[in-house]
């Protein structure tokens, strides 16, 4: 028995300590999110937080992950209130077929959690780990920038309210 803490609700796991975060977010918990791509740790669909680090699920064992704080794109924020990030993606209409979206969103929310006005470099070499096939390359880094200035603005509304 595992016990991890994914978007901030405990739960007890029992599986084999060598089973995939993947598998468990997707099967056990029913967070679809993280996609399952290559299953080799190579496109990036399965990417989540970890700690605030991207992580690609599908190589990461739960026997790692007791006591961290694990986020799923469905803890960014919810269809009625999308986090800056999500709103972002939909505002830039950053999604074609959408499969690696969910992984995009969180290895940039990595980024972003740590430099919402990271340069267009810095968000490039930080987004490589991540395929699209489609394409969308251009509206994903539109999407990127923008969920930055948003995550800005909300960061100084905090301030000031405090």
């Amino acid at each position: 028995m595992v016990t991890l803490s994914v978007n901030g609700q405990s739960h007890a796991i029992d599986a084999e300590p060598d089973t995939p975060l993947l598998y468990v977010l997707r099967d056990d918990l029913k967070l679809h999110g993280a996609k399952y791509g290559c299953g080799l740790g190579q496109c990036g669909s399965c990417t989540v937080l970890v700690d605030g680090e991207a992580v690609l699920s599908c190589v990461t064992p739960i026997l790692l992950l007791e006591g961290r704080q694990i986020t799923t794109v469905e803890g960014l924020g919810t269809i009625e209130a999308p986090g800056p990030m999500q709103q972002a993606f939909i505002e830039e209409q950053a999604a074609q077929c959408g499969y690696c979206i969910p992984g995009m969103m969180m290895r940039a929310q990595a980024l972003l959690q740590k430099d919402p006005s990271a340069s267009d470099d810095a968000i490039r070499a930080h987004m490589e780990p991540n395929l699209c096939r489609c394409g969308t390359h251009m509206r994903i880094m539109a999407a990127i920038k923008r969920a930055g200035a948003l995550m800005q603005t909300a960061s100084t509304s905090t301030e000031r309210a405090g």
